[in-house]
């Protein structure tokens, strides 16, 4: 069963290495809810996003749902970010571990923009009304170590994507494994994100009165018609990530990270990272996200952390910091401060 997954990641990575994105046709802005490639916790966006392979608990129910098998008991994480251009990102996620049936999660992700006025061709700088974008995702997870080396993990997603009067609907699924290997406990872990059927717009604004026989008079001079949107597949997303120390100590710990994605949206590309330990009490982390992809406004990202362990109890509270390079549109901060850890 090792060999088998073991060569089964091998050949994976043959895969992406024989890939050339300059042949590739992008695809980019052929996907709908484009929210859920927002990824979450300030941990793995400092790491250049790469955390596939990391049992990162609360965090990786994003990633890889296989990870979330390192919650030990109960663990949350609450995010409220001014993502780019005013947009409101806001991400809460819950774990509790059941023991010997598992792990379960639930996790809600809502991204909003602020309101603009209503214009029209007749009425340019404004109709009196107001609009705006709301997104939002409910998630369940369930995740299980099979064995001391082996976990699986999956998602069931509810998608609600609202313009106005107008929505679209759908569900998807994500499925993950987690495997530690006997070399030195290098990890390698796999993930595939957001499957499931398309999305269409529906709604009052696409309600429109037509006259279907504008030459002749006399007949019904006008008719109610609607306007059928296009359907667009959600953004599916593959990865494969490797993971391990370089260096791990009693009093300090060398992590690095790499993931390779291949989306059904764009070309593929690679994620790098590094996390540097101290007693895991302090942390610095850097890496660099969408490496070898070409026309990218991402790069850099860096960050740090703090775990503290309440006296007299086995509760943990940690913040995280990330920043993270956007180019043209502008550099973003992301805090996370997750909830007491209870670590059991």
């Amino acid at each position: 069963m090792k060999s088998f997954l073991i060569y089964a990641f091998l050949i994976t990575g043959a895969c992406f290495a024989q890939l050339d994105n300059s042949e590739s046709i992008s695809k980019t802005g052929t996907t709908s809810a484009q929210f859920l490639k927002i990824g979450t916790g300030a941990r793995a966006a400092s790491m250049g996003n790469a955390f596939t392979a990391m049992s990162g608990g609360i965090s990786s129910m994003y990633w890889n749902p296989a990870g979330m098998t390192s919650i030990r008991r109960l663990e949350a994480v609450f995010i409220n970010s001014d993502w780019i251009a005013g947009i409101k990102f806001n991400y809460t996620a819950v774990g509790l571990n059941l023991g010997q049936a598992g792990v379960i999660g639930l996790s809600m992700t809502n991204l909003s923009t602020p309101e603009d006025v209503v214009r029209t061709v007749e009425k340019p700088n404004g109709t009196g009304e107001f609009f705006d974008a709301n997104d939002l995702a409910i998630n369940v997870s369930y995740a299980r170590r099979l064995t001391s080396k082996f976990s699986l993990g999956g998602n069931l997603k509810y998608i609600r994507q609202n313009i106005w009067h107008a929505n679209a609907n759908s569900i998807a699924a994500d499925l993950g494994a987690l495997f530690t290997t006997p070399f030195k406990d290098i990890r390698l872990g796999a993930s595939l994100s957001n499957y499931g059927p398309d999305m269409q717009m529906t709604g009052r604004d696409q309600k429109f009165s037509v006259d279907p026989d504008p030459i002749n008079e006399g007949n019904v001079e006008f008719v109610n018609a609607m306007y059928e949107t296009d359907k667009f597949p959600l953004p599916l997303i593959f990865r494969v990530g490797l993971s391990g120390e370089i260096i791990n100590t009693d009093f300090s710990r060398i992590t690095f990270a790499i993931d390779a994605l291949h989306p059904n949206d764009n070309v593929e590309w690679i994620n790098f990272g590094l996390e540097f330990s101290s007693r895991e009490m302090f942390f610095l982390r850097g890496g660099f996200s969408t490496l070898f992809r070409e026309d990218t406004e991402e790069g850099l990202t860096f960050g740090s952390g703090f775990n503290y362990r309440l006296a007299g109890s086995s509760t943990q509270i940690k913040l995280d910091y990330s920043y993270s390079e956007f180019g043209k549109l502008r550099d973003c901060l992301l805090y996370t401060s997750p909830s007491p850890r209870d670590r059991g």
